[in-house]
């Protein structure tokens, strides 16, 4: 499939997966690559390229009874061209379409996902607030209040990715009622909803971030997800998602393996390819080794995931080992391409920046670290 996949996982996808592969990696050549520098350095989204890549129709794909690892490997692929492309994908296809699948009602899903799966419709999803990441959970500051058949939502949230041009925003807020987490489905246009580009970030600068305010925003009560009464549903989709960061992770570490490989053919000193000199055979197949560690354990995930064994610390841990590897997979190609690794030309540098928000979101290396440790040992050690 790739010179990055050394044990050759692709081949456990089927003839027809197989070529679910071969269109999204088409795509991804032909229409991203060549815009995604551009696009990166303007920190500008193509939304031209929406309605011709709704047509691969792999949006939803979880939600139709695809295998976990199909949808993982369309992942991987998007990743492995331009992680912002991937992120904006995992915004409107795993958080927000998974909210809709997993937590709304038989009506709910059938009123939303057809059009969200066609990408008419854009989603976001919105708990982190400016004030509060790790410990949202607790600390969650946003609130609904019902009045009637009615809600209103008041706060803030912060980093929320697609957001200021979503159709459909997943909005997290505490019901002053009973204390718990819900969730609401906000119409963009909204009155009292505002979405503000984050500027000057230097990391997945082509996703379109927001800092939302929400100022007695009136939701109906058909846009309250029927399946979200606790965060512990919330968690439900957070479990799911944190497996697609760590496919995503993945393919963030195949596209720099693939470019340090072809550089170190083509680069000359001393007069030879710096191929051929042992310390950068060394980096390579340090690199090729994270991609190969990683890439069998999303591989198992997904197995786990369509056996219906999958719990918190299974993707806790692949998050948090993956992102690791991919930081240090991504600082060795850096490293080959020594000064030109820094810059857009040679097609290393935007993943050395997209690779620290990868890192980040979708729960810490610390917070995911705990998660497993608390499965493990039985003892909670969060604060």
């Amino acid at each position: 499939m790739t010179n990055g996949d050394l044990y050759a996982y692709a081949d456990l996808l089927d003839g027809d997966e197989k070529q679910t592969i071969e269109r999204v990696r088409e795509f991804m050549a032909d229409r991203v690559a060549p815009i995604a520098d551009d696009q990166w350095t303007r920190a500008e989204f193509p939304h031209q390229l929406v309605p011709e890549f709704a047509k691969l129709d792999v949006a939803g794909l979880a939600f139709r009874g695809a295998r976990s690892l199909l949808t993982g490997f369309v992942v991987l692929e998007m990743n492995r061209v331009d992680p912002s492309w991937g992120t904006f994908f995992g915004v409107h296809a795993g958080l927000a379409m998974g909210s809709v699948a997993r937590l709304g009602s038989e009506e709910q899903r059938e009123r939303w996902l057809p059009r969200m799966a066609a990408m008419e419709k854009i989603g976001a999803f919105a708990l982190t607030e400016p004030t509060g990441g790790s410990d949202v959970a607790a600390g969650l500051r946003t609130t609904a209040r019902r009045e009637g058949d009615t809600w209103v939502l008041n706060g803030a949230k912060r980093w929320i990715g697609n957001a200021t041009f979503a159709d459909y925003v997943i909005v997290w807020a505490k019901d002053e009622g009973d204390g718990q987490v819900k969730g609401f489905v906000v119409d963009r246009g909204s009155p009292g909803f505002t979405a503000t580009k984050i500027e000057n970030k230097i990391a997945l600068r082509t996703v379109q971030n927001a800092d939302i305010t929400l100022e007695n925003v009136l939701v109906p009560e058909e846009n309250r997800l029927a399946g979200a009464s606790s965060f512990k549903d919330t968690a439900t989709i957070l479990r799911q998602t944190r497996g697609g960061v760590a496919w995503q992770a993945v393919g963030c570490m195949i596209g720099p393996y693939e470019r340090a490989l072809a550089y170190s053919k083509e680069r000359e000193q001393f007069g030879r390819p710096i191929a051929s000199f042992q310390l950068v055979q060394d980096l390579l197949v340090r690199m090729l080794g994270n991609v190969t560690s990683s890439l069998g354990m999303v591989v198992r995930l997904a197995q786990l995931q369509d056996d219906g064994v999958y719990r918190d610390e299974h993707s806790a841990l692949a998050k948090a080992f993956c992102t690791a590897r991919m930081r240090e997979a991504v600082g060795w190609g850096r490293e080959i391409m020594a000064g030109n690794g820094i810059v857009l030309d040679y097609g290393m540098g935007r993943f050395v920046a997209d690779s620290e928000a990868i890192y980040s979101y979708e729960g810490t290396r610390e917070i995911n670290t705990l998660i497993v440790g608390r499965a493990v040992t039985g003892e909670s050690a969060f604060v």
